[in-house]
C-alpha cells in the first residue's frame, strides 16, 4: 500500500506571486493519492507542503463508529495536520482550509467541507472524522475511486505562526511589538503611529537629553521607535509602559484604544510645547467643526468653532462611513418645549447642526462598535456589517471647499476580535500607501491582501460571512490620510534623520544593558564577599562586634572558582596594603546565635577555590585584619593556630552608660589573665595599676565575669575560641549606687530589653513619626513620659493606640490605667517590621477622657445649607441632655435665635425621630445608615398649639426609596392651604422660583405617596403614626419630589479605570 503527493501552487494575489515557492507563503494547494485503498488499515500521512514556513500534511484512516441502529459504520477520516513532529510546545497558527476529496471524472466538482482551526501543540490536526461513509468513497457510480485509487487535495491559508521562528523582517521589511500581556491595543496604536512617518520625525526631534531615561515618556518612545527602524526582532514596550508610571496591573488590564490614543497625543503635544517640534501632532491630527443653531423666522444665527483631533462614527443602522458621516452632520429641528434660547428674540425654532470646516492630513475615524444597552446595563459590542472604502471622498461635508480636494486614502485599518469583556487587536497597515498591505499581530508581521486588510473586516454575522472571518472580528478604528499630503505624511525617514546624539544615548544604553544581561547571565559563576574592616567595631553599642544592618561593607564581586590568595591579592590591591599585611578572618554564626571571626588556616587554604573555602555562602562574610597604620610594622605577627588565640575587648564606662571598642589581641593560651590588666588599662586610657572587672560576652543578655586571673587563659574562659570578647572595667564603679547600670551585666541586661519604636501622629494620615529607643520593660506612665518629653508637653495629654495587626493603621486604645509593659504593647507586630504606636494630643487629660464617650454627629446651621461634623466628649453614662450641653461649647447660635437645641436621628435621609433630652446615649443605635444631628430650634417651633403639629419633610426624586438630601422638621397648621405650606418651606430653603416650580409634594404613609395639589388643604390626622406601622420612620411624613442636583457617583466598574500616563 502506498500513496504519493502533488502540490498544486495557486495564488490569489499578486504579493503571493513573489511568494510562490517561497515556504513563507501564506497560502498554497496541495494533494495526496492513496493508491490500494480499500486495503487501508492505519493513518497515512502525505508528504509535507510548507506554508507560512510550517509543515502542513494530509492524514487519512479508516473510521469506525456505531450509528443510530448500533451497527458499526466505517467512515474515511480526512484531516489537515500542523508542524506534527514539533516537540515545541508554544506555537499556535490560525488557518482555514478546504479539505476536498477529487473527482475521477472530468468537470465534475470534487466533495468539499470546510474548517477554521487555531492548531497548537495539544490540537495539531484538525478535520473530520466522518469525512464521507467508506462505501459511498468506495462506490465508483459515485466517481470518487479509480483503478483503487482516490485523490484528497487541501487548500490552506494560514496567519503567519506565534511561537515560532518567523522571521517579520525578512518577509516583510518590519517588525512586531511584543505583547505585555493585554497590551495589543497600545501595540497597534503604536504602529500607526510610527508609520505615521511625519510625526516619527518629529518625535526623533524631541529634545530629551535631560531626561530622566525611566520616567520620559517622549525617549521611551523614541526608544520603541528607533528600535521599530533598527531592530530584526520584536521590539519591547516594558519601558515605555513603565514611563507612563504603569504598575504591571495597568499592563494586563484592556484599555479602550481611542481613550489610549488621545492621551498619548496630548501628552507628546504638551511635551512638544516650546521646542522646535511645537505645533507638529495639531498640525497632523486637527480638523475644525462649527457647531450651530439657525433660527426658522428671525435672522438669528449662533455658531462655535471647535477643534477634533479624531471622529466618533456611529454605525448602528448604518450601512457605511458616507452614511455615517451624513447622520453626523444632520440637522435637529428645535420646537415645541424643545425650542431654542435667542436672547433678545425669546424661545425661537431653530435648526441644530454640526458641519466641517476643514479636515486634517491625517483623519483617525473611532467606529462606535462599543455602545451602552440600558437593559443589561453594560457596553455591548456591535457587529453589523459596516463598509469603508479604499478611497474616501469628504468635499460633500464641508462647509466650503479647501484649497485641495479632500480626497483620503485608506493607510490603518485597527481590527478587533472578541466582546466587550476584551478580545486582541490586531492592525493591518498599508505602510507606504500604494496598496501594499502587512498584518501587524503583535510580535509577528506579514503580509496580506487588500481583501484580508478591507473587506474581511467589515464585520456582520455569520450569515454574512464566510467562514474566513470570525463575526466578531471588525474594524474599530481607521486611519485615512489625505491624497495631497500623502508625500509628506509618509515621507522616508532615514537614519540620517535622527539627531546623533539621540543614537549616541540609546547605543550607550544598549551597550550597558548587554553588560548588565551579560553580569545576570553570568551571576552564578560570582560570589559577593562583604569585608569588614576594624574601623567598623568603634562605636557600636551592641552585642558582637558590629550590627550587620547597619555596618558599611567593602563589597567584593568574586569568581567562585578564584582561589583565597587571588581574593587576597583583589583586597590588598583595593585597600593600598601589601598582601602580607592583611589577614582574612571569616565572620560565622555561632550556635548560641553569635557572630564572631573565626580562623582560616593560610597554609592549606590559600590555592583552593572560594567556593568550597565559604563553603558555598553568598555573600560570605570576612573580617579583615591589616596592619595598625601607625604601628611600623611591615608585615602582621605570626599567628599560631595551635596555641594563639584572637580576642577582642570593649571597655564599659557605667558613668555614660557606653561602651568603647579597645582593639584586639593574639594571647599564647597559656599566659595568665592577669597579663592582660595593663594592657587593656592602656587601651582604655586608666592607670596602669587601676583594678578591673573582666567579664566575658557569651550572647545576648549572658555576660560572665572572669575569676582568678592569675590562672591560664584556657583555664579562665569556658570553651576558648578565636573570636571570643572580653569587656572590662573599673573594678570600684561595680557596687556604686549612684549608677543606673553600674555593671556591663546590668548594661547587656537593659540592651536586651530596649527596642526601637516608632510614635505616629493618629491625625496626620501619612505622618511618618519620630523613633525613640525604649525598654520593653517600660510601663505605661514611663513610657508616656518618654514621649511626651520628646513632644514637650504633658503626658496626660496624650492618648496611645497600639498598631493593627493585620493592616497599617491605628487600633484600640490604651487606657491610662492600662498595667502591662511597653513589649505587651507591641505583641501584635510582624518580625522585622518597624514597631509602631500611634498616639494623639488631647485637650483634656486622658483621666477624664477615659471617663467620657466620643459622640460624632452633625451640626445644621439656621441658613440649612450645609452641615458640619461634631466631634462631642460627654460622659459616658450621660444623656441627650449632656450631649446638646456639650454641642453648645462648639457651635455658635443664631442672634436672635431661640438659643435651645434639639436632637435629631436620622436614618437614609429620613427623620427617624427626635430622641428626648432625657433619653440615655446608650440608647442611641448608631446601625446602618443611622446619623445624629443637632440643630438650634427656630423660634416658630418652640411652641406648638394643639391645631399644629411638627411635621418630618424629606427630599426624594422619582421613587420613594430615593432619597437625598436634608431632611428637617416643619409646623404646619390644621385647616392651614398647602399653597401656603409651600410657599413657606420655598422661602426656608431659599429655593428660586423657577425650580421651585418643578417641586411636586406629596404625603408618604408606609411607603406609598399620596400627590398633592395646592388647593388642598392641611389635614393634622394624616400625619399621625398609621396604628398597622411598625417600621421606621414611624410617622407619615411630607415628601419633596424633585431631582437631585448633588453630583452622581460614576457608574464606572471599579475595574474600568480611566488611562492615565502619569509622567
Amino acid at each position: 500500500m502506498n500513496g504519493d503527493a502533488q502540490e498544486v501552487s495557486s495564488s490569489t494575489t499578486q504579493h503571493d506571486t513573489e511568494m510562490d515557492e517561497d515556504d513563507a507563503r501564506s497560502e498554497a494547494k496541495f494533494q495526496f493519492r492513496v493508491k490500494d485503498f480499500s486495503k487501508l488499515k492505519d493513518t497515512m500521512l502525505s508528504p509535507p507542503c510548507y506554508v507560512r514556513n510550517l509543515p502542513w500534511k494530509i492524514m487519512v484512516m479508516p473510521r469506525t463508529s456505531q450509528s443510530q441502529d448500533r451497527q458499526p459504520q466505517r467512515s474515511l477520516g480526512f484531516f489537515l495536520q500542523c508542524n506534527g513532529e514539533s516537540e515545541s510546545t508554544s506555537w499556535s497558527c490560525n488557518a482555514v482550509a478546504d479539505l476536498r476529496l477529487l473527482s475521477v471524472r472530468d468537470g465534475e466538482p470534487p466533495f468539499t467541507r470546510k474548517i477554521q482551526h487555531l492548531f497548537y501543540s495539544k490540537e495539531n490536526d484538525w478535520g473530520f472524522s466522518h469525512f464521507m461513509p467508506w462505501n459511498d468513497v468506495l462506490d465508483p457510480e459515485k466517481g470518487y475511486i479509480k483503478d483503487d485509487t482516490i485523490t484528497l487535495e487541501v487548500w490552506v491559508s494560514a496567519d503567519a505562526p506565534h511561537g515560532v521562528s518567523w522571521d517579520s523582517k525578512k518577509h516583510t521589511g518590519y517588525v512586531g511589538l511584543k505583547n505585555q500581556g493585554a497590551t495589543c491595543y497600545m501595540n497597534s496604536l503604536l504602529q500607526v503611529l510610527y508609520f505615521t512617518s511625519q510625526l516619527r520625525m518629529a518625535v526623533y526631534k524631541m529634545p530629551t537629553e535631560s531626561d530622566d531615561s525611566t520616567k520620559s515618556v517622549a525617549l521611551a518612545l523614541q526608544r520603541v521607535f528607533h528600535e521599530l527602524q533598527t531592530s530584526d526582532k520584536p521590539v519591547g514596550t516594558k519601558k515605555l509602559t513603565k514611563s507612563f508610571g504603569w504598575e504591571t496591573l495597568d499592563s494586563f488590564m484592556q484599555h479602550d484604544a481611542q481613550e489610549f490614543l488621545r492621551v498619548l497625543l496630548d501628552k507628546l503635544e504638551t511635551k512638544m510645547k516650546g521646542t522646535c517640534v511645537e505645533g507638529v501632532i495639531p498640525r497632523l491630527f486637527e480638523g475644525k467643526t462649527v457647531s450651530y443653531f439657525k433660527c426658522k423666522h428671525v435672522d438669528y444665527t449662533s455658531s462655535r468653532t471647535e477643534t477634533f483631533y479624531d471622529i466618533q462614527l456611529n454605525i448602528k443602522g448604518k450601512k457605511n462611513i458616507l452614511e455615517s458621516f451624513k447622520d453626523y452632520i444632520s440637522v435637529e429641528t428645535l420646537e415645541g418645549d424643545n425650542k431654542y434660547d435667542a436672547g433678545e428674540h425669546g424661545l425661537q425654532e431653530a435648526d441644530k447642526g454640526v458641519i466641517f470646516q476643514s479636515f486634517p492630513p491625517v483623519l483617525h475615524l473611532h467606529l462606535m462598535r462599543f455602545q451602552y444597552d440600558p437593559i443589561t446595563d453594560s457596553n455591548v459590542k456591535i457587529n453589523d456589517r459596516y463598509e469603508f472604502p479604499e478611497k474616501l471622498n469628504m468635499d460633500q461635508f464641508l462647509q466650503k471647499p479647501e484649497s485641495t480636494p479632500a480626497t483620503y486614502v485608506l493607510h490603518a485599518v485597527l481590527v478587533h476580535s472578541g466582546d466587550n469583556h476584551g478580545g486582541h487587536y490586531v492592525v493591518f497597515i498599508n505602510p507606504k500607501g500604494d496598496g501594499r498591505w502587512c498584518k501587524f499581530d503583535d510580535d509577528v508581521v506579514s503580509r496580506c491582501s487588500k481583501q484580508e486588510a478591507i473587506d474581511h473586516n467589515f464585520g456582520g454575522h455569520e450569515d454574512d460571512l464566510n467562514l474566513t472571518v470570525k463575526h466578531c472580528t471588525n474594524a474599530y478604528m481607521l486611519v485615512y490620510i489625505r491624497e495631497s499630503c500623502l508625500k509628506t505624511v509618509l515621507q522616508e525617514v532615514t537614519e540620517e534623520d535622527i539627531p546623533q546624539e539621540l543614537i549616541d544615548r540609546l547605543q550607550e544604553e544598549k551597550r550597558v544593558e548587554m553588560i548588565r544581561r551579560k553580569e545576570r547571565n553570568e551571576a552564578h559563576l560570582y560570589m559577593s564577599v562583604q569585608v569588614v574592616l576594624e574601623d567598623a567595631f568603634s562605636g557600636h553599642q551592641g552585642n558582637d562586634l558590629y550590627d550587620p544592618d547597619k555596618v558599611n561593607y567593602r563589597t567584593f564581586r568574586v569568581k567562585k572558582s578564584a582561589t583565597l590568595q587571588e581574593f587576597l591579592e583583589q583586597v590588598a590591591e583595593s585597600l593600598k596594603y601589601p598582601v602580607e599585611q592583611i589577614r582574612p578572618w571569616p565572620l560565622n554564626l555561632r550556635t548560641n546565635q553569635t557572630n564572631r571571626p573565626t580562623l582560616l588556616d593560610l597554609e592549606t587554604e590559600l590555592h583552593k577555590p572560594l567556593s568550597e573555602i565559604s563553603d558555598n555562602s553568598n555573600p560570605w562574610t570576612v573580617f579583615m585584619e591589616t596592619v595598625p597604620p601607625d604601628s611600623g610594622l611591615k608585615a602582621l605577627t605570626a599567628f599560631d593556630k595551635d596555641s594563639d588565640v584572637l580576642l577582642f575587648f570593649k571597655y564599659y564606662d557605667p558613668r555614660h552608660k557606653r561602651l568603647h571598642y579597645c582593639g584586639h589581641h593574639y594571647m599564647h593560651i597559656s599566659f595568665n589573665v592577669q597579663e592582660l590588666v595593663p594592657l587593656l588599662n592602656e587601651r582604655a586610657g586608666l592607670p596602669l595599676s587601676t583594678e578591673l572587672a573582666l567579664f566575658e560576652e557569651i550572647k545576648p543578655n549572658l555576660v560572665e565575669r572572669l575569676a582568678d586571673l592569675d590562672r591560664p587563659l584556657e583555664k579562665v574562659l569556658d570553651e576558648l575560641m578565636d573570636g571570643d570578647i572580653i569587656v572590662f572595667q573599673r573594678d570600684d564603679l561595680l557596687d556604686d549606687p549612684s549608677l543606673e547600670l553600674p555593671s556591663c551585666r546590668d548594661y547587656f541586661r537593659d540592651l536586651f530589653f530596649r527596642v526601637e519604636v516608632t510614635f505616629c501622629d493618629k491625625t496626620v494620615p501619612t505622618d511618618p513619626g519620630f523613633t525613640m529607643e525604649l525598654s520593653q520593660r517600660m510601663n505605661y506612665d514611663q513610657m508616656a513620659r518618654a514621649v511626651a518629653h520628646r513632644l514637650d508637653t504633658d503626658p496626660y495629654l496624650l492618648q496611645f493606640f497600639k498598631s493593627q495587626s493585620y493592616r497599617d493603621g491605628p487600633g484600640n486604645p490604651v487606657r491610662c490605667t492600662y498595667e502591662g509593659t511597653l513589649k505587651d504593647m507591641l505583641v501584635c507586630m510582624k518580625p522585622r517590621h518597624p514597631k509602631k504606636i500611634y498616639y494623639q494630643q488631647l485637650s483634656i487629660k486622658i483621666n477624664e477622657l477615659e471617663n467620657k464617650r466620643q459622640f460624632k454627629c452633625m451640626w445644621l446651621g439656621e441658613r440649612m445649607k450645609e452641615e458640619q461634623e461634631l466631634v462631642l466628649y460627654p460622659n459616658k453614662n450621660g444623656t441627650v441632655a449632656d450631649l446638646l450641653h456639650e454641642a453648645r461649647k462648639q457651635v455658635t447660635l443664631s442672634e436672635n435665635g431661640s438659643g435651645k437645641l434639639r436632637l435629631v436621628d436620622i436614618s437614609s435621609y429620613k427623620i427617624a425621630s427626635t430622641p428626648p433630652e432625657s433619653m440615655s446615649l446608650d440608647a442611641l443605635s448608631t446601625a446602618g445608615t443611622r446619623s445624629y444631628r443637632i440643630e438650634e430650634i427656630p423660634l416658630e417651633d418652640l411652641h406648638v398649639a394643639e391645631d399644629e403639629m411638627l411635621i418630618q419633610v424629606a427630599h426624594f426624586h422619582k421613587e420613594i426609596f430615593s432619597t437625598f438630601g436634608i431632611p428637617f422638621l416643619f409646623k404646619v397648621k390644621q385647616g392651614e392651604l398647602f399653597s401656603h405650606v409651600r410657599d413657606r418651606i420655598q422661602k426656608k430653603l431659599d429655593v428660586p422660583d423657577k425650580e421651585y416650580e418643578k417641586y411636586r409634594f406629596a404625603i408618604v404613609v408606609m411607603g406609598r405617596p399620596t400627590f398633592i395639589t395646592d388647593d388642598e388643604v392641611v389635614n393634622l390626622q394624616e400625619f399621625k403614626p398609621h396604628p398597622n406601622q411598625t417600621s421606621l420612620p414611624a410617622k407619615p411624613w411630607l415628601g419633596l419630589e424633585h431631582v437631585n442636583k448633588a453630583p452622581k457617583r460614576s457608574r464606572y466598574n471599579y475595574l474600568e479605570k480611566p488611562i492615565k500616563i502619569y509622567n
